[in-house]
């Protein structure tokens, strides 16, 4: 009888277990696989071994069958290619166009969707047959539109979309708090994530396209593969004009815009990179020009050839996105265009001819691999301009971003807002660890070998993490299935103890130290350098260290006098330091935002963590002075001087601010006494000592706004 039993038990966890793996997809053979290997029904002999059962089979088939659908996503709406007809009037703010819009849908789409500019109005959409097609606007500035009959998937469509619009900048765009496009003088932009014709796919749906714009006589465009010189044209309103005609014939991203009155070219080199800058910032131009020819040429070195041999670097207003770029177009602030900072947001830049141009990520979720690749490249030219220790000195910053929203992993980035503080430090600042970390495990040989054949084998298409590492892996011969788990598909970070006992050996034959290195991660598998100091020469070992506890042992002729873990900075790692970085940086991204409160409670717990911390008293007496509450302003700033002078521009930048607050509050003198303090710290830092000159020849007064 207790036997009937349980064959009438088993037959029901059968159907039962049916009906799951069929709701999830899940086939037969596959079905029968997950049990047979894993939970052999025979096995299951009571209610408990049951439910033992049930809730680790549920486990098992959710692991088997959600990578397998993150694999294969959903069918989306592929656009493959614009023909644009625009026509811009910076004296009106007005844009008028036409984009003829090839593209294919999603099998049994009842309605297609494209991403717009809300300031833009769609005057009328027409199919292949010239059928006028309805639509509606949705809140967040989509267009839905419904086709005059049913659409085949397997059939280009060709839709033809009539718009125009206003567009100051003031309006509210695609991404709130974000200016991406403004019509004007003396720069008009029209970025491609502004959404200035319809569009989908942000940085993932490749397309190819032909631009024609019209601008006032005199004006300059730029953008993607420009195809001849300008042409004489006309205007709607009869004015004189010129056309510029651009084909980028290869999938990418040839969708922005920069056009107004610049100053140039300005170049170095055999001039392929071309500098464009408003007479404002012209003097600033030959610099820029060598500058980008420098970096363009490192990259160019260290990826291999791009997909073009041209760039235009132009300027952009200072109210919108510090950089952005398009094939054959890299563009930053006009703020950066005479700064040291600008040095490194335009190697950023221009490195994305390649990491987003000539590769781009298939999904969201892989977007670390250009924006973190971006940020690296960045790094890498600075460390041969300036060595290795300046990169690593700029790590730091980069190390704190990797960690400040690390709270799910980096394959799950595509559901956040793209741009949002969390994706673009996670995808830019961890993706830039990650490389690091894959260099420091490969070397640098392999490591370049492995970034050429990425570029290579995946030349104008869609890159996922799995196929990176199948590269990383086959140039490396490495298994490197562990490195990628942890960084790509977990979070979080080891924090390193290591303790240890030194020995003698006998017979002169120097000292043995046995240590035992721990840390937080019960899945961490990474090889580590241990630097081990002693009375003769400086001992370098690289240990495996492999989940919670790793022990070691090594023999050294001279007594260990300091043993180091990690001491060049090649592994992502918690440290009191570092917790301290991320408080700063969130509270810094709060200000962005106009949170002054919660800056300030960042900031806090940056000083609990390191009540030495200039920087964060620094930060404090900021958003203190902002707040007009000067005295205690003055004294954060007071606490940043007497503080641990990390980084060391805080010193001149206090005595400035305090001078500053001295003035504004009447204490001419005092406020002079500041400034030609901060001139004796011949820190130049941003042009402090040039800010510190000017305002003793002219006491600082309050913005009218402020």
């Amino acid at each position: 009888m207790a036997a009937f039993r349980v064959t009438v038990f088993l037959k029901m966890i059968e159907l039962a277990l049916h009906r799951v793996f069929s709701f999830l997809g899940i086939d037969e053979p596959m079905a029968a696989k997950i049990v047979s290997v894993n939970f052999p029904l025979k096995s299951v002999r009571s209610v408990a071994a049951f439910l033992a059962f049930t809730h680790a089979l549920l486990i098992a088939v959710l692991c088997a069958s959600l990578p397998a659908s993150a694999q294969r996503p959903r069918p989306a709406l592929d656009i493959t290619g614009y023909v644009i007809n625009a026509e811009i009037d910076p004296a009106a703010h007005y844009l008028t166009a036409t984009a003829a819009v090839t593209f294919t849908t999603p099998p049994q789409a009842e309605s297609v969707s494209f991403g717009f500019h809300p300031a833009l109005k769609v005057e009328k959409i027409t199919d292949d047959a010239g059928n006028v097609l309805t639509g509606e606007r949705l809140a967040d500035g989509t267009v839905r539109i419904t086709p005059s009959a049913p659409l085949n998937s397997a059939t280009p469509q060709h839709w033809t979309f009539t718009y125009g619009g206003t567009i100051t900048g003031n309006e509210d765009g695609p991404v709130e708090g974000l200016k991406l496009a403004a019509i004007g003088e003396p720069i008009t932009y029209l970025l491609y994530p502004a959404r200035w014709f319809p569009m989908t796919g942000y940085m993932t749906d490749r397309f190819t396209a032909e631009i024609h714009i019209k601008v006032p006589q005199g004006e300059h465009v730029f953008a993607s593969g420009q195809d001849g010189a300008p042409k004489p044209a006309t205007l709607a309103n009869g004015k004189p004009a010129q056309e510029f005609d651009f084909k980028w014939d290869k999938p990418g991203f040839p969708g922005t815009v920069i056009a107004g009155n610049f100053a140039g070219p300005f170049s170095a080199g055999i001039g392929s990179v071309k500098v464009w800058l408003t007479s404002q910032n012209q003097a600033s131009g030959n610099a820029l020009a060598e500058t980008a020819a420098k970096e363009f040429d490192f990259f160019t070195n260290t990826f291999g050839m791009p997909e073009t041999s041209h760039l235009n670097v132009v300027e952009l207003p200072n109210d919108t996105l510090p950089a952005a770029w398009a094939p054959e177009l890299a563009a930053i602030m006009g703020s950066h265009t005479g700064d040291k900072a600008g040095i490194r947001l335009l190697a950023n830049t221009i490195s994305h001819q390649w990491w987003g141009s000539e590769i781009s990520p298939a999904t969201l979720d892989d977007a670390w691999i250009t924006n973190g690749m971006s940020r690296y490249s960045e790094l890498m030219f600075l460390e041969d301009e300036s060595g290795f220790n300046a990169m690593k000195s700029a790590l730091d910053d980069v190390a704190a971003g990797a960690l400040a929203y690390d709270t799910i992993p980096l394959s799950s980035a595509g559901r956040l807002d793209a741009f949002s503080p969390q994706f673009q430090s996670m995808t830019l600042e961890k993706g830039a660890m990650i490389f690091h970390m894959l260099r420091g495990i490969v070397g640098d040989k392999v490591f370049r070998a492995i970034l050429k054949g990425t570029l290579s084998q995946y030349t104008d298409k869609g890159i996922r993490t799995e196929d990176l590492e199948k590269v990383a892996e086959s140039q490396s011969q490495k298994n490197l299935t562990p490195f990628f788990s942890q960084w790509v598909n977990g979070t979080g970070a080891p924090t390193f103890t290591n303790k240890y006992t030194v020995y003698r050996l006998g017979n002169n034959k120097g000292f043995r130290t046995i240590g035992d290195i721990t840390q937080d991660l019960d899945l961490f598998n990474m090889p580590v350098v241990l630097r081990i100091e002693t009375d003769g020469k400086t001992v370098a070992r690289t240990i495996d260290v492999v989940g919670t506890d790793s022990q070691y042992i090594v023999d050294t002729f001279g007594r260990p006098r300091k043993i180091q873990i990690d001491p060049d900075d090649w592994v992502l790692k918690s440290t009191p330091d570092l917790k301290v970085r991320i408080a700063i940086l969130k509270g810094q991204q709060l200000v962005a935002q106009g949170d002054l409160i919660g800056a300030l409670a960042q900031y806090q717990e940056a000083l609990k963590a390191n009540p030495q911390s200039s920087l964060a008293s620094y930060r404090i007496g900021e958003v203190l002075f902002t707040q007009r509450n000067f005295q205690a302003s003055v004294n954060a700033y007071r606490d940043a001087l007497n503080g641990d002078d990390e980084p060391s521009w805080t010193e001149v930048w206090s005595h400035i601010q305090i001078g500053k607050i001295f003035d504004i509050t009447g204490q001419r003198d005092r406020a002079v006494n500041e400034y030609r303090l901060a001139i004796q710290t011949n820190d130049n830092t941003q042009g402090a000592i040039n800010e510190a000159r000017m305002l003793l020849q002219k006491p600082y007064k309050l913005p009218e706004n402020q």
